[in-house]
C-alpha cells in the first residue's frame, strides 16, 4: 500500500511540474520566404533559447508566463515579439526577418558588456559559429580573412597572428582570452595557441580587437586581443560529431575527430562535454644548426677549418603532431537573474614550435583549467585556476649542438645522444596561476557604468630548467581595477571615459586611461578614441635562466665589469589615437568598416641582446647566478628597454551583399613607422646609427584580400585570396631579409640565402598571393559534408622564421548533428 501511495505522489508531482510548463515552437524565415538554418531564438535578457534546424523550425519548453523572444541571424536584422505561454499547452510564434547586416551583431569585448558591433568604441573583427561550421579547415585560418591582422602559419598545426607591427618569435603583446579567462602560458606570457583546450564545435564566435584595450583587460592587451566565446548548452543542445581526414601539400595524411554533446536537464540545469583527437605530420623541413666544430670533419668527411661553422640538420627531428583536448561545463540557474557556471578543460600537445633560437620540440605539454563564474543582473564574478606542465620539451638547436660537441669529444653515439638533453636543452614546466575578478555594471539614466577588480597570482616553476627558480616556484602577484563610463548626450552623441590602475609586485604601479567620442547614426557610427596601453615584461624576461646562464632575466638590473649599470626592465608604454567608421553606404547592400590610427611607443621591451660581461645581477655576484660561469665568464644576454617610435596606418573592409546569402568582401591594410634618427636612445644595437635594424617593426607595409561567400539552405562555400607584401623580419637570432650591402645584423653581413651566425637567412617573408577554397552541402538535418583547401595551389609560402614554408592543406569534413534529448 505504501508503494502505491508513493507512486501516486510522484505521479501527481510530475503532472504538477509538467502542468506548470508549456511548449513554444515556430519557424524562422528570411525576407524571401526561405527557411533559415541556425537562427538563434532566445528569451530577451535571459539565457534560455534554441537554434533553428534545416527547416527553420525551433522548439522550447518554458514555464507559464509572458516572454519577449528575440531572433538573430547573420545578414538579417534582429526581430523580437511577445508571447504568452499557458501551462500544459502548445504555443506557436513564427518570425520573418528583414534584411540587415552582419555589422549589427552583438559583441562583448569592446566594453565588457553586450553592445552592437556598430556602437563599440573599438575596432573589432568577428568570426561567427556559422562561418566556423561552414569551413572544414582549422578555424584559426579564418583570421587571415579579417582586416588589420597579420596572419601567418608557423607550422602545420600553428596558425597565428599579430596586430599592428612588432612581431617576433616570442610575441606576448597580443592577449588571448576564452570566456573571460586569460589563455596564456604562465612563465612566458605567450598565447596558448595550439595548447588551447577549446574544440571547433564549441566556438560561438571569436572577437579580435585591433589596438590596445588595456583599460579593461590589463597588461599585454597591447597590440590587441582575441576573445573566444564558447556555446551555451541551453541554446545549443544536441550532439555533434565531426570527422576530418586530410592531406598536406607534402602528401602526408592528417586526421581530426571531435565530439560535442550538450543537454538541458531541466529549467535549472544544463551541461556540455566534448573531446578532440588530432594527429598530423609537420611540413617537411629541417632547419640548419651551425656548429663550431674545430678539428672535426664536415658532412663530406673533410677537415673543418678553424673558425668555420658547419651546418647540420636538426638532430633526431620528430615531425609527429598530436593533440588531445577535452572540456566540460555545468550550467545552473537557481533563479531568473542568476547563473552559476563551472567549466574545466584539458589538453595534451606534441608539435614543433619556432622560437628566437630555432625550434622547440614540444612534448606532451598539458594545460588544465578550472573556472567558476557567477552572473547576475548587474554583476559578474569569477575565479579560475590554470596549470601548465611538461617534462620533456627541449630546444632542438641546443640539443643538436650538445650531441655533436660530445661526438667531437669521442663520446660514443649512444651516450652522446643521452647527454644531448643537458646543457640547457631540456625545458620543464610545472606552473600554476590563480585569477579572480568581480565586476559591476548598471545604467543610471544616460550614464552607463562598468567597473571591476582583478587579481592574479603567478607561480612559475621550471624545475630549474629555464628560470632562476632552483629553490621552488617564482610567486608574483598583481591587482588591478578598472572603470568604464559611457554617457548619452542625445542625437546619437556618446562620450566614454575609462581608466585602469594596476599594481605589480615587480614592476610596480601603472595607470592607463581611455577616452572616446561616438556619433551613432541610422546608417553607422563614427568614433574617435584615445587610449594607452602597456606591455609588461614576462616572468621569463624577468627571471629567465637559459643555456647555463648565458641568457638571464632582468628583474633587478646588472652591473657590468667596467662599473656601468644596466637598468632593470620596466613596462613598455603605448599611446593610440584612432578614428573609425562602421556602417552601411548603400542600404542593405554595401557596408564599410574603416579606421586610421597613430601610435606612439616608448621604452620598448627589447629582443634578446648581449649587454657584455657582468659582475653583478642586482646585488648578487654574477658567478653566484650564472651556472655556466666557467664557460661564459659573466657574458650575459638579457632584455632591456629602449627608444621611442611612431607607427601609423589604416584598415578598410567592405562587404557587399548581392543577396542575403551571397556576399563579397574586400580588405586592405597599410602600416608604417617613423623614428627620430638623431636620438641615440633609439640606437638599440649601439652601432652609432639609427635605422630599421634598431626598430624591428617586422610587418608588411601593405596587405590585401578579396573574398566571395555563399551560405544557403543546402549549399555553402567561399573563395578567398590574399596578398602580402614582401618584408624583412628580424627576431633575436632569427633573420629573414633581402641582402643589405654594408649592413650587418649581430655582427654578420645581411646576405639573402646565406648563413647568418647560428642560423640561416632564407630571404624575406611575404611576397606572395595565395588562394583558399571551400565548399559544402547540408544533406539533411543530420549530415553535412564539406571540403576546404588552404593554399590551393600548394605554394611554398615564407610566413615565419624557424619553421617550414607553409604548403597546402586539403581537408574534408563529415559533420553529424544529432537532435537534443531530454528537455529543450
Amino acid at each position: 500500500m505504501k508503494k502505491i501511495i508513493t507512486l501516486l505522489i510522484f505521479s501527481f508531482a510530475s503532472y504538477a511540474l509538467i502542468a506548470q510548463t508549456g511548449t513554444l515552437s515556430g519557424k524562422v524565415l528570411g525576407s524571401d520566404g526561405e527557411a533559415l538554418l541556425g537562427a538563434s531564438v532566445q528569451i530577451k535578457g535571459g539565457s534560455k533559447g534554441a537554434i533553428t534546424d534545416i527547416d527553420g523550425r525551433y522548439s522550447l519548453e518554458l514555464e507559464a508566463g509572458t516572454y519577449t523572444m528575440i531572433v538573430s541571424y547573420i545578414g538579417y536584422a534582429d526581430s523580437e515579439n511577445t508571447v504568452s505561454i499557458n501551462a500544459g499547452q502548445n504555443s506557436t510564434l513564427d518570425f520573418t526577418l528583414s534584411l540587415g547586416t552582419a555589422l549589427d551583431v552583438v559583441v562583448v569585448s569592446g566594453s565588457k558588456k553586450p553592445e552592437k558591433l556598430t556602437e563599440s568604441p573599438a575596432t573589432i573583427e568577428t568570426i561567427h559559429a556559422r562561418e566556423i561550421e561552414e569551413y572544414a579547415g582549422n578555424p584559426g585560418e579564418l583570421l587571415a580573412r579579417q582586416k588589420g591582422i597579420d596572419y601567418f602559419r608557423a607550422g602545420i598545426a600553428t596558425p597565428a597572428f599579430n596586430i599592428r607591427g612588432f612581431n617576433s618569435n616570442f610575441n606576448s603583446k597580443n592577449l588571448q582570452v576564452t570566456d573571460g579567462r586569460f589563455s596564456t602560458l604562465i612563465a612566458t606570457g605567450l598565447p596558448l595557441g595550439p595548447l588551447n583546450t577549446t574544440i571547433k564545435e564549441d566556438i560561438e564566435r571569436v572577437e579580435v580587437i585591433l589596438g590596445p584595450n588595456a583599460t579593461l583587460y590589463g597588461p599585454n592587451a597591447h597590440n590587441g586581443l582575441m576573445n573566444t566565446i564558447t556555446k551555451d548548452p541551453r541554446t545549443s543542445a544536441g550532439t555533434t560529431i565531426a570527422i576530418n581526414p586530410g592531406v598536406s601539400g607534402d602528401g602526408d595524411a592528417f586526421f581530426s575527430g571531435r565530439i560535442r554533446h550538450a543537454q538541458v536537464l531541466s529549467d535549472k540545469f544544463a551541461f556540455k562535454v566534448m573531446g578532440e583527437y588530432t594527429t598530423a605530420t609537420e611540413f617537411d623541413f629541417s632547419d640548419s644548426v651551425f656548429i663550431d666544430r674545430v678539428g672535426a670533419l664536415d658532412t663530406l668527411g673533410n677537415p673543418v677549418p678553424d673558425g668555420i661553422k658547419e651546418g647540420y640538420n636538426e638532430f633526431e627531428l620528430d615531425n609527429d603532431v598530436n593533440f588531445i583536448r577535452a572540456e566540460a561545463g555545468l550550467y545552473f540557474s537557481p533563479s531568473k537573474d542568476l547563473d552559476i557556471i563551472f567549466n574545466t578543460g584539458y589538453s595534451n600537445s606534441t608539435y614543433l614550435s619556432p622560437t628566437n633560437v630555432g625550434r622547440n620540440q614540444i612534448k606532451d605539454w598539458s594545460i588544465n583549467y578550472y573556472q567558476l563564474r557567477f552572473s547576475g543582473k548587474n554583476w559578474f564574478a569569477q575565479a579560475y585556476y590554470t596549470l601548465s606542465k611538461t617534462d620533456s620539451t627541449y630546444a632542438i638547436d641546443q640539443r643538436t649542438k650538445n650531441y655533436y660537441a660530445a661526438i667531437d669529444a669521442d663520446v660514443p653515439p649512444a651516450i652522446a645522444r643521452q647527454s644531448s638533453y643537458g646543457n640547457g636543452a631540456i625545458f620543464q614546466d610545472d606552473s600554476q596561476r590563480l585569477n579572480a575578478e568581480a565586476q559591476y555594471n548598471n545604467t543610471f539614466g544616460r550614464l552607463s557604468l562598468v567597473t571591476g577588480l582583478q587579481y592574479q597570482m603567478d607561480q612559475a616553476n621550471s624545475l630549474g630548467t629555464y628560470l632562476l627558480d632552483g629553490g621552488g616556484s617564482i610567486d608574483i602577484s598583481q591587482i588591478g581595477g578598472y572603470a568604464h563610463l559611457t554617457y548619452e548626450f542625445g542625437d546619437g552623441w556618446r562620450v566614454l571615459a575609462a581608466a585602469r590602475a594596476d599594481d605589480h609586485e615587480v614592476y610596480g604601479f601603472n595607470f592607463v586611461p581611455k577616452f572616446g567620442l561616438l556619433k551613432v547614426g541610422k546608417s553607422g557610427t563614427w568614433r574617435l578614441t584615445y587610449g594607452q596601453g602597456i606591455a609588461a615584461p614576462t616572468i621569463l624576461n624577468m627571471y629567465g635562466d637559459l643555456f647555463a646562464g648565458l641568457i638571464l632575466g632582468n628583474a633587478e638590473g646588472f652591473t657590468l665589469a667596467d662599473g656601468s649599470k644596466v637598468e632593470k626592465q620596466k613596462v613598455e608604454k603605448l599611446q593610440t589615437f584612432e578614428l573609425g567608421y562602421r556602417g552601411q553606404v548603400v542600404q542593405n547592400k554595401l557596408f564599410i568598416d574603416a579606421n586610421a590610427y597613430f601610435n606612439n611607443s616608448k621604452d620598448f621591451l627589447s629582443p634578446l641582446t648581449i649587454i657584455g660581461v657582468a659582475s653583478q645581477r642586482g646585488d648578487q655576484a654574477i658567478d653566484q647566478v650564472q651556472s655556466g660561469f666557467g664557460i661564459w665568464g659573466g657574458l650575459v644576454g638579457t632584455y632591456i628597454n629602449f627608444g621611442e617610435v611612431n607607427t601609423f596606418g589604416f584598415d578598410i573592409g567592405a562587404t557587399y551583399y548581392f543577396t542575403p546569402q551571397f556576399s563579397g568582401t574586400f580588405n586592405y591594410s597599410y602600416f608604417d613607422y617613423s623614428v627620430d634618427e638623431e636620438n641615440m636612445e633609439n640606437d638599440f644595437n649601439n652601432d652609432g646609427v639609427v635605422n630599421f635594424l634598431d626598430i624591428l617593426v617586422n610587418a608588411p607595409n601593405h596587405k590585401m584580400s578579396l573574398g566571395l561567400n555563399y551560405s544557403g539552405e543546402k549549399w555553402f562555400g567561399s573563395l578567398f585570396t590574399r596578398w602580402v607584401e614582401e618584408y624583412d623580419y628580424f627576431s633575436s637570432f632569427q633573420i629573414a631579409s633581402q641582402t643589405h650591402e654594408e649592413l650587418t645584423y649581430r655582427g654578420v653581413p645581411i646576405v639573402e640565402n646565406a648563413r647568418s651566425a647560428d642560423t640561416y637567412n632564407y630571404g624575406p617573408l611575404g611576397g606572395f598571393v595565395t588562394m583558399d577554397l571551400s565548399i559544402g552541402h547540408r544533406i539533411n538535418d543530420i549530415f553535412t559534408i564539406s571540403a576546404a583547401a588552404s593554399n590551393l595551389f600548394n605554394q611554398d609560402l615564407r610566413e615565419f622564421t624557424a619553421s617550414a614554408p607553409t604548403r597546402g592543406l586539403y581537408t574534408m569534413e563529415l559533420r553529424i548533428n544529432l537532435p537534443a534529448i531530454g528537455k529543450k
